[in-house]
């Protein structure tokens, strides 16, 4: 990939609105045809930006980094990250490389501060990858820390093809990896999903195949309260294998909850009788949200009608997936859902309960046949807590490229949001477009406090963040008798401090602000 830059956008609104503004862009150039997979948010408020891409060689700029890359280059995709701080500056970029092609599909944010990539790999061992394969297409699993140094690696698969598609981290600090497989021996269709629970440091407690006669893939995965999991997955299949539920149509949304162990506690289908495809899921108070395309009229458990070639179709169930309403939206053409944020914040009448508070949907739209004004264009989607659309914009770069395809989106703690997709004026030469957008009606739905501290109690690192506005502050760390043991500036909403070296016991951090603002905090080293 060539040089990164910084640069200003212009915003289009397709229902106006006040007190939106662009707090930057990050455009990541290419000259192949990178994917870019998600956005992942880390602790401290920084983002990771996940795909695949090919190395470009000699085109590469003459850092450090990627001359090491190039060293290793197999002129086929690779697993690609670009981390990136609060303002949108490069911390690290890195490729890891197999010597096939290697399609990195999945990220999650590990509680300390580090990374797990999940993704497809085509190779056997060489270059940085340490496992053969085991037949076919694998699962190739490398965890990282907050500085993209590689921890451990891990390859699943068997003789069959298996792909990766999320992954999450539990709360005894494992992971869920789900991805498909086709054809296995030990499957019930032509392709079924795969469930590998792993402990911290990858050794592997437990698989699963679900599916039915037909054709299943997993979307999704998101982790539930409980420890367990939540999965989304496209459905074409009757009854039979694991499957208890049956299709309304030609593909259903099929979710199922898993418990900590793996063990699927409850599943449920919904679908019309046309084509519907999940794309995403997002915790919500009541329970979950899930979301995709769909093809279908009012048919089978649908009660939202269809407008235009592929409309959004919106459900919110409860924790046992029952269904409290459903709700469907249109842009034109075909609407392709990519990314669900949910704003929470605590009720004052009942502790330590969240409360929904709004819904922002982001995707593209998708031109079939003649391309409108606004097709191949980023867009967000805001609804009530009971989905009633409150707000829809267009969002455009300096000069607006042929296809803009939205990949994911994320609402942040202090109501920003941060965008990433593609943009290439012809197909083949996609470009990494990331845009973060401040949002003051947003920003008024996040509950704030002048400093909190997660975790609390702490044992290694705790993360400070700052509610209130500034350009610069102090973080002050005191032992109760009032001396100081750690003292640093920052520019951040949400800083990281080292506390390894604590002692067992309480202490105190004070903030004080450039505008004149000092709150403080109690941490209890654990």
């Amino acid at each position: 990939m060539k040089k990164n830059y910084l640069s200003v956008l212009m915003l289009y609104a397709a229902i106006p609105l006040c007190g939106q503004q662009v707090l930057w862009q990050k455009d990541i150039k290419s000259n192949t045809q990178d994917f870019l997979s998600q956005i992942t948010t880390t602790i401290d408020g920084q983002y990771l930006i996940t795909g695949s891409g090919i190395q470009s060689g000699s085109n590469s700029p003459a850092t450090s980094n990627l001359k090491s890359a190039i060293s290793k280059q197999n002129n086929g995709y690779d697993f690609h990250a670009i981390k990136l701080n609060q303002q949108g500056e490069e911390v690290w970029e890195k490729y890891f490389s197999g010597n096939n092609h290697d399609y990195l599909s999945a990220t999650v944010t590990t509680q300390d501060g580090g990374f797990l990539l999940s993704g497809t790999s085509y190779s056997g061992k060489g270059l940085d990858k340490k496992e053969d394969s085991k037949g076919g297409s694998d699962i190739w699993l490398i965890r990282l820390n907050e500085f993209g140094d590689e921890l451990w690696q891990k390859t699943l698969g068997s003789a069959s093809d298996e792909e990766a598609r999320s992954v999450i981290q539990t709360t005894d600090l494992g992971f869920f990896v789900a991805g498909n497989v086709q054809n296995s021996a030990k499957g019930y269709g032509s392709k079924d999903v795969l469930i590998v629970k792993l402990d911290k440091d990858g050794k592997e407690l437990s698989q699963s195949i679900l599916g039915g006669k037909g054709l299943e893939e997993v979307e999704k995965m998101i982790p539930t309260k409980d420890g367990g999991a939540l999965l989304g997955i496209y459905s074409r299949s009757t009854t039979g294998g694991s499957k208890k539920t049956e299709n309304f149509g030609e593909g259903d949304y099929w979710v199922i909850k898993l418990d900590k162990t793996g063990k699927a506690e409850w599943e449920k289908n919904f679908g019309g009788k046309a084509d519907d495809h999940l794309r995403t899921l997002a915790l919500a108070s009541s329970g979950y949200l899930i979301g995709g395309e769909s093809r279908s009229e009012r048919s089978g458990n649908k009660t939202a009608g269809i407008e235009e070639g592929t409309d959004l179709w919106l459900i919110s169930l409860n924790e046992r997936g029952e269904e409290i309403w459903q709700k469907s939206y249109n842009f034109g053409n075909r609407d392709i859902l990519m990314g669900t944020s949910v704003i929470q914040s605590q009720d004052s009448r009942a502790k330590n309960q969240d409360v929904t508070k709004g819904i922002l949907l982001g995707g593209y739209t998708q031109a079939e046949g003649k391309i409108e004004t606004d097709d191949e264009t980023f867009w967000m989607l805001y609804l009530n807590a009971d989905g009633n659309e409150q707000w829809r914009k267009h969002v455009k770069g300096e000069s607006r490229k042929r296809e803009e395809r939205l990949s994911d989106i994320k609402l942040n703690r202090d109501g920003s949001i941060i965008l990433a997709g593609t943009s290439a004026e012809v197909l083949g030469k996609e470009n990494w477009k990331i845009i973060k957008l401040g949002d003051k009606q947003l920003d008024q739905l996040i509950e704030k406090q002048d400093i909190k501290i997660y975790p609390n109690p702490v044992s290694d690192y705790a993360y400070v963040e700052i509610g209130s506005q500034f350009k610069e502050a102090d973080i002050m760390l005191y032992d109760m008798g009032g001396r100081q043991l750690q003292s640093l500036k920052t520019k951040n909403k949400v800083t990281k401090i080292n506390t390894q070296n604590l002692i067992q016991g309480a202490y105190l951090v004070t903030i004080k602000t450039d505008l004149g603002k000092t709150a403080n905090a109690k941490l209890i080293k654990k």
